[in-house]
């Protein structure tokens, strides 16, 4: 036995961060199997180990940032290994071998008349000598494109690049086809174009890299590019690029006939396993998934040509942005939501806060009203174990918790993301204040780990002095319940012999009905109020 020291390889320069690692100390893994999985701002990447054996120990976790020679883990191997392979780098994953000078797709030149000219644009090296497959072409026949537009999309294993156009111009015919093998020379499209009377810039580009991963968690999805109303595309197969999952997964997917979206991810925000698409191709044969129905029989929205109407600036939504909305829509199609509203009086609260501002000032704490809702809520949670529970993928059985993590939602310039605090339970006010501005803080400047965004069991948005009296929040899956905290507002409230002005403060309850019933968020929800009330409760 000898122990193999596998590192990063080559990346073409500069830091990656990794988003999963796919082994753990102990495991055995054959020779190819992923180790790690690495993602820049243009590709997402799988790390192959480069001989099977045990893993002894790893170097690197989830979240860190990573180079070329540093150490992802080392490996027990059979047989000798010599120094020289030892410290050999895992190869690098065939999209980052081509070299930039080879990428270039070729191009089989013809002169026309009036300054045309028509060029057969070929397959460049793409580093994969027995080819690599066409998952989908972006363009159609007679389609006006510019200068750099993906022509297709190809995907090893390891990989998915897109070939670029060489030139703006018209596409005369195509010569290649989804499924198809791509070998280097292979002719993708005739591209017809305007010539001048020197050569038009060629773009010297390789493949561009596509994201072979997307967001949520969350936890990150693939940078889609903006539309262009100059050069439309006519894909012709769906790319899935909203979900996070590998190329192995996106291949294996279509071999099986999936519609990624509809598979649920259990991978590190949200990344969907092949584990997860043979778990969901058992509960379809059993009868059991309910995510297969998703959507189905649902008329899609129409696109729109909006630019007929007048004037539009089309944006990409950030990853963030698209990973939010795709879980939004996820919790919203699966789960039966039911919400209920309520005015809670805490005036008392309120002047319990303004006594101790001084005290606040001193600790360079400032005291708001969530750590008495987080408080409150606690201990709503341990009265009633139904709300600080999941139900399990199959439907079958309630998951309780022995812990209270309670997430916050944190509004950014990039979206929204929920951090999670931990053992609210065992804090007090001044603990919980201090860390929930500490991890608002780190979210608006982008900081946040995706260790800071899991384990929560219950959730808590509130809008606070933006305005509105109630809204429905969406419940934040595998939880089976959210607060909804609106604007206080001085309301005149009947004491019994007359009205008097009370500091109101409305809240919403939204639940998932396959957990819990009316009667309990009744309970919970009465009991919450009581404790906001007459915060002296929360003590007992």
């Amino acid at each position: 036995m000898t122990k193999e020291t596998v590192k990063i390889p080559d990346l073409g320069g500069g830091e990656v961060d990794v988003i999963e690692v796919c082994v753990k100390v102990g495991d055995s893994v054959a020779k190819e199997d992923s180790l790690v999985v690495l993602e820049s701002d243009k590709a997402s990447m799988e790390i192959p180990s480069p001989q099977a054996g045990k893993v002894l120990s790893i170097s690197i976790k989830e979240g860190s940032t990573v180079s070329e020679g540093d150490v992802i883990l080392e490996l027990e191997v059979e047989g000798d290994a010599s120094t020289e392979e030892v410290d050999e780098p895992a190869p690098a994953p065939e999209a980052e071998q081509a070299a930039p000078e080879e990428a270039a797709p070729a191009k089989v030149e013809k002169t026309e008349a009036g300054g045309l000219k028509r060029e057969m644009i070929e397959v460049p090296d793409v580093g994969a000598s027995d080819g690599i497959e066409v998952i989908e072409v972006c363009v159609a026949e007679g389609d006006d494109i510019s200068e750099g537009d993906s022509l297709v999309v190809l995907e090893s294993d390891k990989a998915s690049m897109e070939i670029p156009s060489p030139y703006s111009g018209k596409i005369v015919s195509l010569a290649i086809k989804t499924g198809d093998t791509a070998k280097q020379g292979m002719a993708i499209a005739e591209i017809e174009y305007q010539s001048a009377s020197e050569e038009p810039a060629k773009v010297d580009a390789e493949p561009e890299p596509q994201k072979a991963s997307a967001p949520a968690a969350s936890p990150a999805p693939v940078q889609a590019q903006a539309a262009k109303p100059s050069a439309p595309a006519a894909p012709t197969v769906v790319s899935h690029a909203e979900v996070y999952a590998g190329p192995a997964v996106r291949k294996l997917a279509r071999e099986f006939g999936l519609e990624l979206e509809q598979v649920p991810g259990t991978g590190p925000r949200g990344r969907i396993l092949k584990e997860d698409l043979q778990q969901f191709v058992k509960d379809l044969a059993s009868g059991k998934s309910s995510a297969a129905v998703s959507g189905t029989g649902i008329p899609a929205i129409p696109e729109v040509d909006f630019s007929q109407f007048g004037e539009i600036d089309v944006q990409p939504l950030t990853k963030l942005h698209k990973l939010t909305a795709a879980n939004m829509h996820r919790s919203w199609v699966n789960l039966p939501h039911v919400t209920q509203f309520d005015d809670v009086d805490i005036s008392e609260l309120e002047d319990f806060r303004a006594s101790v501002k001084k005290q606040g000032e001193q600790r360079g704490v400032k005291l708001t009203p969530l750590p008495f809702l987080l408080k409150a809520a606690a201990l709503a949670l341990r009265t009633y174990p139904k709300f600080n529970a999941s139900l399990s993928s199959d439907g079958e059985s309630m998951i309780y918790k022995n812990y209270i993590n309670i997430g916050i939602a944190v509004d950014t310039p990039a979206g929204l993301v929920v951090p999670v605090i931990r053992d609210v339970d065992k804090k007090s006010l001044w603990d919980l204040a201090a860390e929930s501005a500490e991890l608002a803080k780190k979210a608006k400047d982008r900081k946040l780990k995706p260790a800071d965004m899991q384990g929560g069991c219950f959730t808590i948005s509130s809008l606070g002095g933006i305005g509105g009296t109630g809204f429905t929040p969406i419940i934040n899956a595998p939880e089976v319940a959210i607060m909804g905290v609106s604007k206080l507002a001085v309301k005149p409230l009947w004491n019994g012999s007359e009205f008097v002005p009370r500091k109101m403060l409305p809240v919403s309850l939204s639940y998932d009905h396959r957990a819990i019933n009316g009667v309990d968020a009744g309970q919970f929800f009465t009991f919450l109020g009581e404790l906001l009330t007459d915060i002296r409760k929360i003590m007992l």
